[in-house]
């Protein structure tokens, strides 16, 4: 299969602006990595929902040369256009000098606008941390990304992907596909300081072309890869408006979602139909929808101080946030989306389904449906919708299914970045006329997102040799 970015980037490395930045004579390895739309589950990744993705077309390509020295030099042709410095060179063994990962986050912040190479070269530090990995020499790292930043369409996983696989192939690590999903993470996790989910790694890494990936987030179990049914499409609107995964709303919807899965298990334990033992698993999603509704909703208070939350049931299980003592966090709303999340994930598998089988509209309009109701929820119980997303999905519902649209929702870590849409064989022409209308109204260009690609792992990579 050709790839055009591929090319493109090829193209920069021999004649334009990467030209010299690999010697000649050395190998360049080559690797590619997609960003995902999430069509349903979203955030509930982090309490063990499932979760369904689909790999975009966009993808970050990214050329790794090893070095005769143990200096690793970093450029990107995105950084400049978003305000941050373009190249950055460091020496190898500072950063494996890093005494723990707040010295490393600290370490990709010494100089203003170098914080996003933590998100490739991260990649050094994780593995030398995890897996005791003893890199003989540095390298030249370069990368060309077509996947928006703040999208909500994880531009930072097709980074982290795209590095994983180079770094291992350079060096001759054979490492699994969860693996090097899990390692990614941790990139971001505890390099970045972002606390994303592992949905974005792994449909990156392990995603097929027009397939949902089909992820159960315990904390990783692949259930399948769902090729869509014949005639149905998915497609992604950006909204233009950024979002971060490292932003507060986000954080503090997660550490509600948190604070509700603690107050449940308290509960149980005062009842004494439970001991220290989670019968959840730790999931919150986990909870049988009916179950939260009837017994543990009406306990959970709509808000709480963290100071309060900490006297009265000690800290969350949550190894990437905290609960923070001065600030006020919803909790009842947040748990309600997590449990409701899930449920309409198995639905929207099983409409999916029937309408494979029989073709009958009405489980296609069901599936579409459940992702408005999905959006709903991002914006009202999870406190994380954005006027201009909840623009796009109005204009979606507008042109409805009359003109080949039947859901829309808000994707990723919402709080603005992109819509995904379902539809059949007409949605590509409706989502190019609601990104006209939407442009009109706003001012703002909007990215379409139309068609997939193979992740990561499925893409391989190429070698380049010359002089």
């Amino acid at each position: 299969m050709a790839f055009s970015d591929v090319r493109t980037f090829e193209g920069e490395v021999l004649t334009g602006s990467l030209r010299g930045f690999f010697p000649a004579g050395g190998e360049v390895i080559v690797s590619r990595a997609p960003g995902r739309l999430d069509v349903l589950g979203g955030v509930i990744d982090y309490t063990g929902g499932t979760v369904c993705e689909m790999p975009l077309r966009e993808a970050a390509v990214l050329g790794l040369q090893k070095r005769p020295d143990r200096q690793v030099r970093v450029r990107s042709l995105n950084a400049e256009a978003e305000g941050l410095t373009p190249e950055w060179t460091f020496a190898l063994d500072d950063l494996l000098a890093c005494a723990d990962y707040p010295q490393a986050q600290e370490f990709f912040r010494r100089e203003p606008g170098i914080h996003w190479t933590g998100y490739v070269a991260g990649a050094f530090y994780v593995l030398a941390r995890e897996r005791g990995v003893r890199f003989p020499a540095g390298a030249n790292l370069a990368l060309r990304s077509e996947v928006p930043l703040g999208a909500g369409v994880s531009s930072s996983a097709a980074l982290e992907i795209a590095a994983m696989q180079a770094i291992c192939l350079a060096y001759g690590l054979e490492l699994d596909g969860l693996t090097k999903a899990r390692l990614a993470q941790m990139v971001e996790n505890r390099v970045v300081g972002a606390p994303c989910g592992l949905m974005d790694q792994l449909t990156s890494l392990l995603g097929r072309e027009y397939e949902l990936l089909i992820i159960r987030c315990q904390p990783d179990v692949i259930e399948g890869s769902e090729p869509l049914p014949e005639g149905v499409q998915v497609a992604g609107i950006n909204s233009g408006v950024k979002h971060s995964v490292g932003g507060s709303r986000y954080t503090d919807a997660r550490v509600g979602a948190y604070m509700g899965h603690k107050i449940i298990l308290t509960l149980l334990q005062e009842w004494g139909t439970t001991g220290q033992e989670d019968p959840f698993r730790g999931y919150l999603s986990q909870v049988p929808p009916a179950e939260f509704w009837a017994v543990y909703r009406p306990h959970l208070p709509a808000q709480m101080r963290g100071q309060e939350f900490l006297d009265r049931y000690g800290d969350i299980l949550d190894a990437v946030t905290r609960v923070e003592p001065d600030r006020v966090y919803k909790i009842r709303s947040r748990a309600e989306h997590h449990v409701s999340e899930n449920a309409r994930v198995a639905e929207f598998r099983r409409c999916l389904a029937s309408y494979a089988r029989t073709r009958d509209q009405r489980f296609l309009r069901r599936a579409g449906r459940l992702m408005y109701a999905s959006h709903w929820s991002y914006s009202r119980r999870l406190g994380m919708g954005a006027a201009e997303t909840d623009l796009l999905v109005r204009l979606a519902r507008s042109l409805g299914e009359e003109r080949g649209v039947y859901g829309a929702k808000i994707t990723g870590g919402g709080s603005g970045g992109a819509i995904a849409l379902l539809g059949d064989d007409r949605l590509p022409a409706a989502v190019r006329e609601i990104a006209q209308r939407y442009e009109a109204a706003t001012g703002l260009t909007p990215d379409v997102f139309l068609g997939s690609s193979p992740g990561a792992e499925a893409f391989g990579h190429r070698l380049m040799r010359w002089g």
